[in-house]
């Protein structure tokens, strides 16, 4: 079976436009779900809450001081959303 040269273009024009097409929903699909994700993450537990977090939010990490994280070894660095309402750090 031979195939003419504008049957085999328009072949790979619609080849071209299906795998385009099927590459953006994808992409937006993704963005969507990490998004979602993103907007389910608890964050009131001490690698979010403390005064000193983990850059990288290491479950059980977050000190009151300065320091290293446990899990990761990063430096903790000063949480700017942290304040002194609610707690005491007396204890």
């Amino acid at each position: 079976m031979k195939f003419s040269k504008f049957a085999l273009m328009a072949i790979l024009f619609s080849l071209s436009i299906w795998a385009t097409s099927c590459g953006h929903g994808h992409h937006h699909d993704h963005g969507n779900a990490q998004q979602q994700e993103e907007q389910q993450v608890d964050r009131s537990g001490p690698e979010y809450t403390s005064a000193y977090i983990c850059p990288m939010h290491c479950p059980g990490s977050g000190s009151e001081q300065p320091g290293k994280c446990p899990k990761c070894e990063m430096d903790y660095i000063a949480n700017k959303d942290h304040d002194h309402e609610g707690h005491d750090h007396q204890h």
